[in-house]
């Protein structure tokens, strides 16, 4: 059966009150039934004893059973033989008591029997009946004892009237707590309905919603909740449309780096298949060829290689090796793109510094961050420095080139992004992954990678690379 929040809070809040009214009626009708039978014995004790402590004289006898005559309150007094002795009459009363509560009475102790349903006469009557012993003043013998009654119609009637007037307070009361039960559950629906209202907008990609909160309950904190997942999803929806616009850019920029290369090899290979290339220019046009196919093979592996870190497909095999020679063999191929452009590649390693990584992967690292800076440099020098510490070896790849900002800086590490798309079309490409790919590749050997750099003169890159030690004890 399906029921409304809404209604679901109501008759909640109606159970919970009325049961709560029905709880505390009954208990105050108990409470006050019984306080008010405890204070009749009380009272009826406090008229027995006060008639004890007057010797149970005869005139004091009938003037207090005349005051209290109106109050139908009758006294009777029994000797030690349970015989009646007041008041005088002509036929022989007991009190009708049982023997043990007899044996009680010689011993000292008073003796209620409350809700009984006759008088001393036998007369029908619902009366409350209380017991007190007195002894002699000489020898301290049992002497006999003073029943004193009153009857209890009086008290059952007005707990009728009580129970009358708490009947109404209860539909009163009632009706109060329909009432409140009827605000409260308005009012909590209500903030349901306000987080409703904004889950389907933000189901309509209205990421920037935000919800009021006091901090006062559960419903506040899943405000809270609702706001920080908006915020995430904002975030998340800027985060995808700025990939996607980089990827938008970089497929625009891989069509064009793959264009221009596919137009050279194709328009050498017509020129070689219709003769018309001098016989002392195929040589040359062979090896062009071969320089763009080389372009084309670097760009696809450069997306394979991202695609295999994020997808924890590759695998480091570390070892311990020589960094000088390392370093002395990626610099050769690299001489010719820095004449190119007029820079000069200077290498600052101790003979004997010793690195533990993934040599192909250490020759990657040092081969993307030294063509950056070529690419990024003329007519300046880039620096290749390295030097021993204590838990693992530092190489330093310093420029004298264009330089970042400080948000380009940030963003370097990041898919798909360009510090400088002008130079886009440079000889050598600028796919944007390269500085992604070092990063993803440094950290796998559980080293760390930072850049300072200055706009307009040059950036410094600094590569840790852990021991084989180091890297064990983390």
């Amino acid at each position: 059966m399906r029921m409304k929040y809404f209604y679901q809070q109501m008759l909640a809040f109606f159970a919970v009150m009325t049961t709560l009214l029905i709880i505390m009626t009954i208990v105050f009708l108990e409470f006050t039934r019984n306080s008010t039978y405890r204070d009749t014995e009380e009272m009826l004790f406090g008229y027995a004893e006060a008639l004890i402590d007057g010797d149970l004289d005869e005139e004091q006898l009938e003037n207090t059973q005349f005051v209290l005559h109106n109050q139908e309150v009758v006294i009777t007094v029994f000797d030690n033989r349970n015989e009646m002795v007041y008041p005088n009459t002509s036929i022989p009363y007991s009190s009708g008591i049982s023997n043990q509560n007899f044996a009680q009475l010689k011993n000292g102790e008073k003796i209620t029997l409350s809700f009984q349903d006759k008088d001393f006469f036998g007369n029908q009557l619902e009366i409350a009946l209380v017991y007190m012993p007195f002894f002699s003043k000489s020898d301290g013998t049992f002497s006999g004892f003073i029943g004193i009654s009153s009857p209890i119609s009086g008290i059952e009637e007005n707990l009728r009237e009580m129970r009358s007037n708490l009947f109404t307070a209860f539909l009163v009361s009632a009706l109060g707590a329909i009432l409140m039960g009827l605000f409260f559950a308005r009012y909590q629906v209500g903030r349901i309905n306000r987080l409703r209202s904004a889950t389907h907008q933000v189901a309509k990609g209205d990421f920037d919603i935000h919800l009021d909160s006091d901090d006062r309950d559960e419903i506040d904190d899943l405000a809270n909740d609702f706001n920080s997942m908006t915020q995430s999803l904002r975030a998340s929806q800027e985060e995808i449309e700025r990939q996607e616009e980089r990827r938008r850019q970089f497929m625009a920029d891989a069509a064009h780096e793959m264009r221009t290369p596919l137009t050279t090899i194709n328009g050498l290979l017509e020129g070689l298949e219709h003769d018309m290339i001098p016989e002392n220019q195929k040589k040359r046009s062979v090896q062009l060829m071969r320089d763009e196919t080389r372009r084309l093979i670097r760009l696809v592996n450069e997306n394979l290689d991202y695609e295999k870190i994020r997808s924890n497909q590759i695998r480091l095999t570390k070892r311990t090796f020589n960094a000088h020679d390392a370093v002395r063999s990626l610099v050769e191929p690299l001489k010719g793109k820095a004449d190119a452009s007029n820079n000069q590649i200077q290498v600052a390693c101790p003979e004997d510094l010793e690195v533990y990584a993934d040599y192909d992967r250490f020759i990657q690292i040092l081969y993307n961050l030294v063509q950056n800076a070529i690419q990024f440099t003329t007519d300046g020098v880039i620096t290749i420095a390295a030097e021993q510490e204590t838990e693992g070896s530092k190489f330093i790849v310093t420029d004298t080139g264009i330089g970042m900002t400080k948000e380009q800086a940030r963003n370097i590490w990041e898919r798909y992004y360009k510090a400088d798309v002008s130079r886009m079309s440079t000889k050598y490409g600028e796919s944007g992954l390269g500085l992604a790919i070092v990063q993803q590749l440094v950290q796998l050997h559980g080293g760390k990678i930072t850049v300072e750099s200055t706009l307009g003169e040059g950036s410094t890159f600094t590569i840790f690379f852990p021991s084989e030690q180091s890297g064990k004890s983390n």
